[in-house]
């Protein structure tokens, strides 16, 4: 009965605190994130398939150079479709520190966070009250045979006396 009740709390606690931090990080990365124009230095490198399903997917790290928060021409590395030539622009997310990082949390990404750990801690209970109940159960049925063992030692006197 306790797994029941803990479960759900359990679940419901974490998954609000998670939220709520998740909801805290995206906010301070909304505020502190801006995207701005990037220019490649190099040409980005040419999928072996080029038009594919995976090709429009797949993504190469090239050099780009940017201009930072703090005015300064910065380079850094950020990943790019195939085949973009060298002086095409793209957008990068950039931080207060003026490095190149990826985009604030979006919500979806914060409901599947925020699932992932509920989920993860309803199971950890469950997991808990079955070893508990495992644990449990095995100290009962020691303590059974025991109390067997000293009844049958008890009665075994009795049956083995010689007349």
């Amino acid at each position: 009965l306790f797994v029941l009740l803990a479960a759900p709390a359990a679940m419901y606690a974490v998954g609000d605190t998670v939220h709520r931090h998740y909801r805290s990080t995206a906010e301070h990365e909304a505020r502190t994130r801006d995207q701005r124009p990037a220019v490649l230095v190099h040409d980005a490198p040419r999928h072996p398939e080029p038009g594919s399903d995976e090709a429009r997917e797949t993504r190469y790290p090239v050099e780009v150079r940017f201009t930072g928060p703090d005015g300064a021409v910065r380079t850094g590395t950020t990943d790019v479709e195939p085949g973009l030539p060298a002086d095409s622009t793209v957008l990068v997310w950039v931080d207060a520190a003026g490095e190149i990082t990826g985009p604030p949390l979006t919500a979806d990404e914060i409901r599947s966070r925020t699932m992932g750990w509920a989920l993860l801690a309803f199971l950890g209970v469950v997991l808990a009250g079955l070893a508990a109940h495992g644990v449990t159960g095995l100290v009962l049925h020691r303590r059974n045979l025991a109390g067997w063992d000293a009844a049958w030692a008890d009665t075994a006197r009795r049956w083995t006396k010689a007349p």
